[in-house]
């Protein structure tokens, strides 16, 4: 009996959570009724601020993320990222999205996006993607794969080590000055004071060497960070 009872226990599939993120609903639908059994949608989003408020709420392994989306201050899925892993979200993203184009991929792999996959993807093949994403692998279009190891290959090492000269807050905080958030929006991102986003600033700019929240500015974009 014991042999039968860890038989079944070894068969039922691993249930991983999901959230949509996309402006239309139609797609939203699509991508739910394909999404095989061993995947539970916990909620949907259109926009960036819903994508925000159901992804903090809700904490599913993986978001499905359309990389255009409206809302926010433009930045569509990428901001979606910035924004819950700011608040200290542990779900994974995957972004799926018609667009296969260099600016867009490397947008949303920079903000921290897990895989990028285009929605002429199967139901099979999406439905694997998210197990595999939720169990930390990197998942690619394969079209896509060589061209994200070109962008993100020797060139990121240099980057990395002058990132590794800031703790966790200071990136943060680096992130949403050098993207022109003011003190004050900054302090209200991160639920922390404008003094404390003043001492952060400063931080940042003597290890990074620069004189200016504009010089950081362009840092950051010269490095592709925002």
């Amino acid at each position: 009996m014991d042999s039968q009872n860890e038989a079944v226990d070894e068969a039922a599939p691993v249930i991983v959570t999901v959230v949509i993120v996309d402006d239309h609903a139609i797609f939203r639908s699509g991508l739910r009724a394909a999404l095989g059994a061993s995947i539970r949608v916990l909620g949907e989003a259109a926009t960036v601020e819903e994508a925000e408020a159901v992804v903090s709420s809700t904490e599913p392994d993986v978001v499905l993320l359309d990389v255009h989306l409206p809302g926010g201050r433009g930045g569509g899925g990428a901001e979606v990222i910035h924004r819950c892993t700011t608040r200290g979200t542990r779900s994974r993203f995957l972004a799926l999205s018609v667009s296969d184009s260099t600016e867009d991929v490397v947008a949303v792999i920079r903000a921290g996006a897990r895989g990028y996959v285009t929605k002429t993807i199967s139901g099979p093949e999406i439905t694997d993607a998210v197990q595999r994403i939720s169990s930390g692998d990197a998942v690619f279009s394969p079209r896509l794969a060589g061209f994200v190891l070109d962008a993100f290959g020797t060139a990121s090492v240099a980057v990395d080590d002058e990132l590794d000269r800031l703790s966790a807050r200071e990136l943060e905080v680096m992130r949403l000055i050098a993207r022109g958030y003011s003190y004050k929006e900054t302090a209200k991102e991160l639920f922390i004071s404008v003094k404390t986003v003043e001492t952060h600033v400063s931080a940042v700019l003597r290890k990074l060497q620069l004189s200016s929240r504009h010089e950081l500015t362009r840092w950051a974009t010269e490095r592709k960070l925002l």
